[in-house]
């Protein structure tokens, strides 16, 4: 299997659940319904084409790095004439996620990398606002599920947030990283069911099923420890510049 990372952050996202007209809340991570619209939208396929239920086919992890706050902003509408009604809105500020994609052609994996580089329709984390912050950070690995990838990777949040988590804790390791993912790539986790498996994104007939995921929590280090020790090594290349760390 192969599989591709992608390094998901924007100063807003938003992953809509079970929601009303007046309240729409959002999810605390990704699910894997948005990761395949994006990847359609990319691809250019429009919202009723067939091909995006072959894309229910990857396999797919999710890494929550940095978790982000809530927000929630309000709008007013005017639904019917002369009625105006108030409708909230729920974001996720500062918010690092680090997807994992995985199938068994690689050529499929390799097409869906190429099309994300070069999107044929805009790409959004959740929102139309919801723009990503700057080029989408990929990377693929062969003979690599997504859960293989995800446990290997760096821990991908913020600078300022490793530096926050670190004079918090003072410990070198991050404990407690979530990883949620298909049930099959964790077998021997406990399975529960999300509702987000992609049936149509037609507008006028959209469907989710149901699938089973299971959750399992890594223990990563903290990159910060290593900037600092190699600011305060002379011996050591520093490429790392921040004039507070002395203060």
């Amino acid at each position: 299997m192969k599989t591709l990372t992608i390094r998901l952050t924007s100063p807003l996202q938003s992953y809509g659940n079970e929601a009303s007209f007046a309240r729409r809340t959002s999810g605390d991570y990704p699910s894997k319904s948005v990761v395949v619209g994006m990847v359609a939208a990319a691809l250019g396929y429009r919202r009723d084409d067939q091909r995006i239920s072959k894309l229910n086919e990857l396999s797919f992890a999710v890494r929550v790095d940095q978790r982000g706050k809530n927000l929630t902003d309000f709008q007013t509408v005017e639904w019917k004439k002369n009625t105006r009604k108030i409708t909230y809105r729920n974001y996720l500020q500062d918010a690092v996620f680090m997807v994992g994609i995985g199938h068994e052609n690689d050529a499929m994996i390799d097409k869906i990398k190429q099309a994300l580089k070069n999107p044929k329709f805009q790409l959004f984390l959740g929102r139309r606002s919801n723009v990503p912050a700057g080029i989408l950070d990929l990377k693929s690995f062969s003979n690599t599920n997504p859960i293989m990838a995800l446990e290997g990777l760096k821990w991908q949040a913020s600078p300022w947030y490793q530096e926050k988590k670190w004079w918090q804790t003072k410990q070198e390791f991050v404990e407690h990283i979530e990883i949620i993912a298909d049930a099959n790539l964790l077998p021997q986790k406990r399975s529960t069911l999300a509702k987000d498996q992609v049936e149509s994104f037609d507008q006028r007939n959209r469907r989710h099923g149901f699938r089973p995921i299971a959750i399992e929590e890594v223990r990563l280090k903290n990159p910060y420890v290593e900037r600092t020790q190699a600011a305060i090594n002379p011996q050591e290349p520093n490429t790392h510049h921040d004039p507070m760390q002395f203060l």
